[in-house]
């Protein structure tokens, strides 16, 4: 079919553009700007007035008006919003622009493909299995408005429904290249959609990680991979998922020491990476898992301790966490091996031992005093550190979400006059205790716990899960573990984040739409977890195929992977999927399925024939009853019967006008009469009767 570029656009592609406006621009709404969704809003409603001929297409001066005043708008908000915020603001007011001033076909087939382009940018940011399905619908919807263009005659449900075979007529093919197209990395970097994102920072002051309490978005999934097939982690008290140490500290807030932010910003260029533990020892524990990691803008990711990873763009700092070499801006999987008790760091350098036992001067000076005194006390580095410990546990010391604001000494107003706070006012009391009694201490934030679901075998850590605990260096044992949080809310550490706070007035008090919230009851809380599942499931076998994966599956499909069983494999494949689509498009045609009825009676003769009828299929349905009369009248009289009144059921069947109610009911007398003469048919040996003639 020929194009006609100049041709009026017709009401059912009208239909089909309003509906397609709505479906494409809806799931950027959260990139766009007032100024955006106003604009399009505008040009929505006077399409809507010309679909219905209230108003005329808008005069082409007053568009360009239009996207003049957005340009300018966005130059001037770009710094606030993000340049790539702004372009997509951009493209959005272009695309509802040029949908407004619509008044040919080759207009049409420019917002179609513009509206291609937007569904790919937002695959980039939302790649969950429901976005997934979601975005598929909307290319579904826009395709609709190219064949309303061929098929402008036809109903809209009859264009939906060809719109919809022509994208599944797709899959097979995206399938195959999905599974042998080479894994690639970007071909460019996109930066972040989002200026921010809820989650740790590299720096931490006290109420930081309070206010992480409130939020119940999800931070990372884990899929534990045991020798024995479980998928049960270690125990709660043991799931330290670390993110981020922080080791300078100028009296209120905690930060990165600057040697490992220069790390970080060389992590790109070079590969840092640690030596891993050596396990000769069959007992040693080595934890195998998967992390799902959320998008959080961040280049920081999750692991316990000793977490290595062989993944590309993953690497190992000195400080024991790993670390991408780009922004976490979309779902990411990666591998981990953990070696638990492995030592970090046996022996520390006087450079690491320095910037650990800095402390601001001048500050805190009752938490000095108190710090000298263990350290006569307690001259062993170990006892002391436990002495600290304990004094959490011996005084009257409480853990809440809702702390008191804190003076200008912040940690002796918290030690000897408050004596309540969360794991960070905790966390960096012990570490300013230990660097003040000559003990090298840092601070670790992470997330501590995870909700496990059995349904798919993995754990779910959410923001509200956020974490501070504290690490002292002892001679011969390297950066050991202390939580003081386990000394005042024990059961914060034993039995996760729930058993201590109520959800209610913590992680579901901003979140009144959370599904978090179906916790509270068992039979929706079992949905939640099948949801969750196949949103994991999602993620492992189609976000984490990765090129380990694709060749673990070549090798069970093919054995030995080469180029030419990949390239056979894919010619074969190709083959396949286009006969298959010929055969949809009415391009191959097979021999017609015979109709059933006339299969059905062909059947009846073929046996009378086996049991010694002349095999005359050729004659007409009465003559051939007449023969059958013949020869077995006297002998079979029962079966002369049944196959009279089959044949004239069969010419009612096929030669009579009958209505619907009474095809349908003389089609199961017909049915039945079949299973009866095949049953007759099958206990007679031979039809013969002495008395029967030649029938020409």
């Amino acid at each position: 079919m020929q194009d006609n570029f100049d041709s009026i656009i017709s009401r059912n592609t009208l239909f089909w553009l309003l509906v397609t406006n709505v479906a494409v621009l809806t799931p950027q709404f959260e990139h766009a700007t007032a100024w955006t969704l106003a604009i399009c809003a505008i040009c929505f409603v006077w399409r809507v007035g010309i679909y219905f001929g209230k108003v005329a297409a808008p005069p082409k001066l007053l568009v360009t008006l239009l996207a003049i005043g957005a340009a300018i708008t966005l130059g001037l908000v770009s710094s606030q919003i993000g340049l790539l915020n702004a372009l997509i603001n951009l493209l959005l007011l272009g695309y509802a622009l040029k949908y407004i001033e619509m008044r040919q076909i080759r207009d049409v087939k420019a917002v179609v493909l513009v509206g291609y382009f937007i569904i790919a940018l937002t695959l980039l940011d939302q790649q969950t299995i429901i976005n997934t399905l979601h975005l598929t619908l909307v290319v579904v919807i826009n395709t609709c408005v190219l064949i309303s263009i061929y098929q402008d005659k036809r109903k809209p449900m009859a264009n939906a429904l060809f719109s919809f075979k022509l994208i599944l007529h797709s899959i097979p093919l995206a399938i195959l290249l999905f599974v042998v197209f080479p894994r690639l990395g970007p071909l460019w970097l996109v930066p972040s959609m989002k200026t921010a994102k809820t989650g740790l920072s590299n720096e931490l002051s006290f109420g930081d990680i309070t206010n992480l309490t409130r939020s119940a978005e999800l931070a990372f999934r884990v899929g534990f991979e045991n020798p024995d097939g479980s998928t049960t982690g270690p125990a709660n008290t043991d799931l330290y998922w670390r993110t981020l140490v922080m080791e300078n500290y100028d009296g209120t807030t905690w930060r990165q020491d600057d040697s490992i932010i220069n790390l970080q910003r060389q992590a790109f260029f070079q590969n840092i990476q640690r030596k891993m533990p050596t396990t000769t020892d069959e007992t040693a524990k080595v934890y195998q898992y998967t992390v799902i990691s959320e998008p959080s803008h961040q280049k920081w990711l999750y692991g316990l301790d000793e977490a290595f990873s062989q993944d590309k763009g993953i690497v190992e700092l000195p400080d024991y966490r790993i670390f991408s070499i780009r922004p976490v801006d979309q779902r990411q999987s990666y591998r981990v091996s953990s070696f638990p008790n492995s030592i970090m760091d046996a022996h520390l350098s006087d450079e690491i031992r320095q910037i650990n036992t800095r402390l601001p001067a001048e500050t805190n000076p009752q938490t000095w005093q108190l710090a000298q005194q263990f350290k006569r006390n307690y001259p062993e580095p170990k006892a002391r550190v436990s002495a600290m410990m304990n004094h959490f546990a011996e005084q009257q010391y409480f853990y809440t979400l809702t702390p008191q604001i804190l003076g200008e000494q912040q940690i002796d107003d918290f030690l000897f006059n408050t004596q309540a706070g969360f794991c960070a006012h905790y966390a960096s009391a012990l570490v300013f205790l230990a660097r003040a009694s000559g003990l090298p201490a840092r601070m670790v934030t992470g997330y501590q716990g995870g909700e496990y679901n059995p349904k798919a075998g993995y754990y779910s850590v959410y923001q509200y899960m956020a974490h501070a605990w504290t690490e002292v260096w002892i001679e011969g044992e390297g950066w050991q573990r202390f939580d003081p949080t386990a000394m005042i809310a024990p059961e914060r550490i034993l039995d996760g984040f729930d058993a201590t706070f109520d959800s209610q007035t913590s992680y579901l008090q901003d979140s009144p739409f959370s599904t978090l919230r179906l916790k509270q009851y068992p039979w929706l809380n079992e949905l939640r977890n099948q949801i969750a599942s196949l949103d994991y499931y999602w993620s492992v076998w189609v976000l984490g195929f990765d090129e380990e994966h694709k060749q673990q599956l070549l090798q069970k499909l093919l054995g030995e992977v080469n180029t030419t069983k990949i390239a056979i494999m894919m010619l074969v494949s190709i083959i396949v999927i286009l006969l298959f689509i010929a055969y949809f498009a009415g391009l191959l045609q097979f021999r017609p399925k015979q109709d059933p009825i006339n299969r059905k009676y062909h059947s009846i003769l073929q046996r009378f024939s086996q049991k010694g009828l002349p095999n005359n299929q050729q004659l007409p349905p009465v003559s051939y009853l007449q023969l059958v009369e013949q020869h077995a009248q006297s002998s079979q009289p029962g079966l002369v019967k049944l196959f009279t009144q089959f044949t004239t059921l069969y010419v009612m069947l096929k030669y009579q006008p009958l209505t619907s109610q009474e095809r349908v009911d003389n089609l199961k007398k017909y049915n039945r009469l079949y299973q009866k003469l095949t049953l007759k048919l099958f206990t007679i040996k031979q039809i013969s009767d002495s008395n029967s003639h030649s029938f020409l």
